[in-house]
């Protein structure tokens, strides 16, 4: 057994097995205090929550309450292992809810014999939370479970492997797009993936600027275009009317190449049939679409980013979803949309041009940090990130009539 492998063992082992718990707000110290907190006490909210429901928010947990649900049908790269098994993973984002934005989140991991009943499950008991973290659905199931959920729910509905990765992406391509003299409307990309990931990229590249003509998608049988009968509703959106087939094909005059594959699929000599200073987002976790040394050995004028944190530029959720959600929490905001998305983008572009606190210089073994090509992201201990993105999220939920307060609360600001 590896030392590392043992130590994350340990680490959810002990001294006490999980990564979570529950903790009082209240005292619980006196008779007098148990009175007020459960029989008869706790009569007198039921009653104010029975006469307007919105009062759940102001005598109950529920506004800073997320649900992170799984199916366990796509467990981070080891496939379909089943609910429990998704756990620790479930477990881990509750963690980064609360570490990174204050935010209590309960994992729950539901076992279920069709799409519909899980579905059904989460819309049952959806009331009882400020906001709802879809988390490792399998494609194409999580499109079609997201968006009837969306529809059912009064709370914000997000699935994280869709849109977190989609909005940490655009924003560190629309910095690698300014830092390399590009223009995101005339760009040609290639996007290697057609999962969830991949198409909640392409979709939000589009909303800020992207072609959809531009966009070449890739999945296992090759680019996928018009003429082929095999693709799925999603696919088709992207099913481009070309004569080219191939990863070589496509990458000729490539402006920018998105992989949400697997490990080890972009041949190094794909990459010098790119355009001058291209950008490569190798997103593959653990082991990336091509190694950063093997890209930078081919291209010396390109931008490389990884969804790892031992290369520059990691393309990381962190940076995205603990702040969105508390962004929407904060107004009380029924879902998330594209209007908030794109706040957060700009936010995470805006941050990464400003000079980097001492802390995050220590945190992250950095001498220095300036917006350039090896820095066109934050890293996710910033402590400006929280803020700013929650900040941004929550006047673009009121801006676009989607949240249930008119201004955000001081205590959020």
């Amino acid at each position: 057994m590896s030392d590392f492998r043992q130590r994350a063992l340990d680490y959810h082992a002990k001294p006490t097995p999980g990564k979570i718990s529950v903790e009082l707000s209240k005292p619980a110290d006196s008779v007098d205090d148990l009175a007020l907190a459960y029989s008869p006490g706790v009569a007198e909210p039921v009653r104010e929550i029975a006469e307007d429901p919105d009062n759940a928010y102001k005598y109950t947990a529920k506004g800073n309450m997320v649900a992170v649900i799984s199916n366990g049908t796509a467990i981070l790269g080891l496939g379909n292992l089943g609910p429990l098994a998704s756990k620790p993973v479930m477990e881990g984002k509750a963690l980064l809810f609360k570490r990174f934005a204050g935010l209590d989140a309960i994992d729950i991991e539901v076992k279920h014999r069709t799409t519909e009943e899980f579905i059904n499950t989460v819309a049952n008991i959806a009331d009882t939370f400020g906001g709802i973290n879809l988390e490792d659905i399998k494609a194409p199931e999580c499109f079609e479970i997201e968006q009837e959920l969306i529809k059912r729910c009064s709370i914000p509905v997000f699935h994280d492997d869709q849109h977190g990765t989609a909005i940490v992406t655009a924003a560190g391509m629309l910095n690698a797009i300014e830092i390399q003299g590009k223009n995101i409307e005339s760009a040609k990309i290639v996007c290697m993936g057609a999962g969830a990931a991949a198409v909640a990229c392409m979709e939000l590249l589009i909303k800020c600027g992207a072609q959809r003509e531009r966009i070449y998608m890739l999945d296992r049988k090759g680019v996928i275009h018009t003429r082929r009968e095999d693709l799925t509703e999603h696919k088709r959106l992207f099913a481009n009317n070309t004569d080219k087939r191939t990863l070589e094909d496509v990458m000729e005059g490539a402006d920018i190449f998105v992989g949400v594959s697997g490990p080890d699929v972009l041949p190094p000599e794909t990459l010098a049939l790119m355009s001058p200073n291209p950008i490569v987002f190798a997103c593959s976790n653990p082991d990336p679409e091509i190694k950063p040394e093997l890209a930078h050995e081919v291209r010396s004028d390109l931008i490389m980013a990884t969804g790892r944190s031992d290369y520059p530029n990691q393309v990381n959720n962190v940076l995205c979803f603990p702040f969105i959600f508390r962004g929407a929490l904060d107004v009380r905001a029924t879902a998330i949309n594209d209007e908030m998305k794109v706040a957060a983008v700009e936010a995470l572009r805006a941050i990464t041009k400003e000079p980097v606190p001492e802390s995050v210089l220590t945190a992250s073994n950095s001498k220095s940090l300036t917006f350039g090509k090896e820095y066109i992201i934050p890293k996710p201990m910033d402590p400006r990130l929280c803020e700013r993105i929650a900040t941004a999220v929550s006047k673009a939920a009121i801006e676009s009539g989607v949240a249930r307060l008119p201004e955000i609360p001081s205590r959020a600001e």
